[in-house]
């Protein structure tokens, strides 16, 4: 959003969140890291002292916008807006608390999720007591982590509650205990201004079991917007998005598609993330725009953003996807021949992976051991399908790595607990130094 919005020959100060830490600031897209940005701020703590800060550094410029760049910033960004007068959500509830989302929806009679929350155990001690296990336990707000787990009996969620309230900071600190939503997971991404909500993508999960994980990131899916399932989560995404008082600014809505209809996971005020690397199969998709362009004009620019549509395209314009590799074996890398061929793919677009010589890849069994993402796009969809199961056969046939000779290399279990295979240890690849590949297509734009 930042780099859009220099694009436009606009300067842009970046204000910093209490709890951001450097290694945060520094986790930046590669197309951003040349931002230049015209002053930083550090958040004071009172939003007046803050606002006299950002005055100050903006000098004679005069400031339009305030926009958020992450959930940890949503709150703050809400306040600041709010005191400089200008385009806001405001401050009239706390609509990231993730518990006071669902009693909102529910009293709207919106399906909601079953719940219990508190500061205290004795708070939740009776859900968790009556409820169907698994249970989902988390912080009800963003604490500099997600904190999520998924609890399988009485005892486990107890823990997660005590280790949740011991870590979180500050006097609003509480845990929610949730039903666990089965379904598919749809991601919906909005834009809005004075209320007026336009769709720019709806995406669905491909999760699978594999490696005895039962639910394992195949990729992420565009959805048509005229499906059944894209009018029904876009439909119930904007209701959500009115109830919770979200006038303007990007929102990006996680939706289960239970068997009872849509149920609301959790909506964030901000763009979608994934380091932007969807923009431009979004923009192909949809015919030339993105969450990130029609967010600077739903801010800067009310011409652009009345004429764009009220949602996606539909058909789309091209065919394309994200796919989240998968590992079938484990062992030290020797070489990478399944790089070239993906990048040799003619539907290849982008491909991020934190895998190199050296490295240690272990069976994929959650988001954290995945080995790469690629974006795959392309005008004919039979060679998308073409290119998506050749990527798919060489996981299978595990040769998009050559591994070490004299490792203990494996070919996945078909069942049983990972966690208690000898010797197994599960590499963060998203914390590894990543290395990115981009096609140079002269037909995709970022």
């Amino acid at each position: 959003v930042a780099k859009e919005i220099m694009a436009r020959n606009y300067k842009v100060i970046a204000l910093w969140s209490k709890g951001s830490t450097l290694e945060m600031r520094q986790q930046v897209p590669l197309g951003c890291s040349d931002l230049n940005y015209y002053a930083e701020v550090e958040d004071k703590g009172d939003v007046i002292q803050t606002v006299a800060t950002i005055q100050q550094k903006a000098q004679l410029f005069r400031i339009v916008a305030c926009i958020c760049g992450g959930e940890m910033g949503s709150e703050l960004t809400d306040a600041v807006s709010e005191k400089l007068g200008i385009r806001t959500n405001g401050t009239d509830l706390k609509r990231l608390n993730k518990k006071l989302q669902q009693d909102l929806i529910a009293a709207k009679g919106l399906r909601a999720t079953r719940q219990a929350g508190g500061k205290s155990f004795s708070d939740v001690e009776t859900f968790l007591r009556s409820e169907s296990y698994p249970i989902v336990v988390k912080p009800t707000e963003y604490a500099g982590y997600d904190g999520a787990k998924l609890c399988h009996n009485f005892n486990e969620a107890k823990d997660h509650f005590d280790v949740l309230m011991a870590v979180q900071k500050g006097a609003d600190a509480e845990v929610v205990c949730q039903e666990f939503l089965r379904g598919r997971e749809y991601l919906v991404d909005n834009v809005s201004r004075d209320g007026e909500h336009k769709t720019t993508m709806v995406w669905v999960h491909d999760k699978r079991p594999a490696n005895g994980s039962s639910f394992v990131y195949f990729g992420l899916l565009p959805v048509d917007s005229n499906s059944i399932e894209g009018s029904l989560v876009i439909t119930y995404a904007r209701a959500v998005l009115d109830t919770l008082g979200v006038r303007n600014g990007p929102s990006h809505t996680s939706i289960m598609m239970t068997d009872s209809g849509p149920c609301l996971i959790e909506m964030a005020c901000h763009a979608h993330g994934g380091d932007g690397t969807w923009q431009p199969l979004v923009r192909a998709l949809n015919g030339g725009y993105s969450q990130i362009n029609a967010t600077v004009d739903a801010y800067l620019d009310k011409q652009a953003f009345s004429v764009l549509p009220e949602k996606m395209p539909s058909p789309f314009k091209a065919a394309g996807q994200e796919v989240v590799l998968v590992s079938y074996s484990r062992g030290q890398v020797k070489a990478t021949p399944g790089f070239e061929v993906i990048k040799s793919l003619r539907s290849f677009v982008y491909f991020e992976t934190g895998v190199k010589v050296g490295s240690e890849v272990d069976y994929t069994v959650d988001p954290f051991t995945s080995i790469g993402s690629v974006i795959l796009l392309h005008d004919d969809k039979d060679v998308l399908q073409e290119d998506l199961v050749r990527i798919r056969q060489m996981e299978k046939e595990n040769t998009i790595f050559e591994y070490e000779t004299g490792n203990d290399i494996m070919r996945s279990p078909s069942t049983g607990d990972l966690s208690s295979l000898s010797g197994l240890t599960i590499t963060d690849t998203k914390k590894q130094p990543k290395q990115v590949f981009t096609s140079g297509r002269s037909d995709v734009y970022w």
